[in-house]
């Protein structure tokens, strides 16, 4: 019996998904009520087993049947969120759309996609686009779940001290939720009641309710728990970030934002109150903060659980790098994938901030080298590392013979390295040698093209570069605090504080010191705009940041595209089909055609 629960639990959207589409591949909105029933019946059956559901770390220790029912229910809506935050889902839609990935039809075999990845770059995307619906159907399912806890833990909650703070974690994560539909699809739903129909809530109205909900639950909320659940912390960062776009997403294509007093006073009110709780620290290795071990870096505000003993997916580390490359030694199996690069136009933007000094020797937040190459070219697999941040030029690493065959090795068993082989490459003695230029011409989409990111660490556990993540996915760190209200304070014309804040980000990073970045000395929303690229790139926030700061209509590598409408994805054409019983209930966005 429990092996069958474990497999409901590590599998849920296949039942979900297949309980609610018709046979034309439509999602009703009877099929939508019947599976928020059946996840309640779901969480009854985990309830009943002894399936530890290990995500609510430092949560529950046992107990009355009741207190095993709180459990079980919450753990399914933080269960997704890893799935959410795929590289081919949320990753594609907030960076692949901007101009700091690219990711085009690498050597005319990889990465086709029928030209999905193509679209979201081009601005070109559609109400059929995949990723847009495999994240409509991510965040909907993810909300339907807290609305399932919600209702399950709210007559029993006040028996058991810890039920209100699950209850208050439901409800706020219910908030986030609807915050990520808020800035892509411009809606929220409203529910409380699994067998009603939801509200749908656009603009003002949808900022308000999400505000009450996180404010309504801040202090029921735990501030002892580790960043894979919503603490006060988190849940003040999440209101300092809907204030800091509320007026994006008040009126998402507007000419110019109205970016309110009373707003950028919220925000600082907000980060100053988690810099209050003395509990989060900037790191001084800033890639520690996407270390393996990263959950319990006091940087991490809130983040995506992915500790090993989870079976996390943390694909972040593989999907950029080559498909020659391969980051742990004891696994010949894991290797890269040839996937997205930065753009030239992002790559400039480090150049033309370090003047005559090369990124990587100016700011620690560029690069780290880890693989320090011994002068024999052997290293025992203990001493093996892989280099973080950006990839430049000519790649050193592992050797073989292709075909994933084992590693070669000296007599003493060490591993040999020299230049990366590119097996995927025709021309005889081609190496991994990755170039500045990359675009959707043959030439420019060879595997070659494109500096490259590996920001979160290479997991040790993973055999094939594509399972057993370790590292946490950041959702909000302390650094985006001080960025947040450099922010505000720079609406409001204090140039001075704006300053200050992000030369403490700048000047935290203290681990290498000749890599710390030196004081800026001026400060204005283009630099600002800036540094949070150097601050948070690949991290799921470009295409928020764009829109913010007036650039998501811009031009760049292989994007002409000024369509405002572009701003919001379209709402995927199954969901509307599906609705349709309902007169006017989800309208399609400004500028798709059904």
């Amino acid at each position: 019996m429990k092996q069958y629960l474990n497999t409901i639990y590590l599998r849920p959207l296949i039942s979900e998904e297949q309980s609610n589409y018709n046979s034309k591949g439509v999602m009703t909105i009877s099929n939508i009520i019947r599976s928020l029933s059946f996840l309640f019946i779901l969480s009854v059956i985990w309830s009943c087993s002894n399936l530890d559901e290990q995500i609510l770390d430092e949560s529950l220790s046992g107990g009355a049947d009741e207190k095993n029912l709180i459990q079980n229910t919450v753990a399914p809506a933080y269960a997704l969120l890893p799935d959410f935050f795929l590289h081919t889902k949320y990753f594609s839609l907030q960076q692949i759309s901007t101009d700091e990935a690219i990711l085009p039809y690498r050597g005319g075999r990889d990465w086709g996609d029928n030209g999905i990845y193509l679209e979201l770059h081009q601005h070109t995307y559609t109400p059929s686009h995949r990723s847009v619906q495999l994240c409509w159907n991510g965040i909907t399912t993810m909300i339907s779940r807290t609305v399932t806890a919600i209702n399950v833990i709210d007559p029993i909650a006040g028996k058991y001290p810890e039920g209100k703070t699950f209850l208050a974690e439901m409800r706020g994560l219910r908030a986030y939720y609807n915050m990520i539909a808020l800035d892509l699809w411009g809606l929220a739903f409203k529910k409380n009641n699994p067998n009603v129909v939801s509200e749908i809530l656009r603009g003002e109205q949808a900022v308000e309710y999400i505000k009450s909900e996180l404010e309504a639950v801040i202090d029921d909320l735990s501030s002892e728990v580790g960043p894979g659940r919503l603490t006060k912390g988190a849940a003040y960062g999440l209101l300092a970030r809907l204030h800091l776009n509320a007026g994006v997403w008040r009126n998402p294509y507007a000419s110019n934002f109205s970016f309110t007093e009373q707003d950028m006073n919220q925000v600082i009110e907000y980060c100053n109150k988690i810099l209050q709780l003395n509990q989060y620290e900037l790191s001084p290795e800033y890639f520690a903060c996407f270390d393996n071990d990263n959950h319990n870096n006091k940087e991490l505000i809130f983040a995506v659980d992915q500790r090993p003993d989870l079976n996390g997916h943390n694909r972040m580390s593989y999907f950029s790098m080559s498909g020659s490359f391969y980051g742990n030694p004891l696994y010949p199996s894991g290797n890269g994938t040839d996937g997205p690069a930065i753009t030239p136009e992002f790559y400039q933007s480090w150049v033309e901030a370090s003047g005559n000094v090369d990124p990587a020797d100016a700011d620690a937040r560029f690069s780290w080298k880890r693989l320090i190459i011994p002068d024999d070219f052997a290293i025992a697999a203990t001493d093996f590392e892989v280099d973080r941040g950006i990839y430049r030029g000519l790649q050193y690493g592992l050797q073989n013979t292709g075909n994933q065959t084992p590693f070669l090795r000296t007599s003493d068993g060490r591993y040999k390295l020299e230049k990366i082989r590119d097996w995927r490459r025709a021309e005889d003695n081609a190496y991994v040698d990755f170039t500045l230029e990359i675009d959707f011409t043959a030439s420019g989409s060879d595997y070659n093209t494109g500096y490259r990111v590996m920001k979160y660490q290479w997991s040790k556990a993973s055999t094939d570069g594509r399972n057993k993540g370790e590292a946490d996915l950041v959702i909000l760190r302390l650094a985006d605090v001080y960025m947040m209200r450099a922010e505000a304070k720079l609406r409001k014309n204090d140039v001075a504080g704006a300053l200050s804040d992000v030369n403490i980000v700048r000047a935290s990073r203290t681990s290498r010191p000749s890599a710390t970045p030196n004081a800026l000395e001026q400060m204005n929303l283009d630099i600002l705009f800036r540094e949070r690229g150097f601050e948070f790139y690949w991290e799921h926030q470009r295409r928020t940041d764009m829109i913010r700061f007036g650039k998501y209509e811009g031009t760049w590598t292989e994007k002409t595209n000024n369509d405002v409408n572009k701003r919001l994805f379209p709402i995927p054409q199954s969901a509307i089909d599906g609705a349709s019983n309902v007169e006017g209930y989800l309208i399609q966005n400004r500028g798709y055609s059904n």
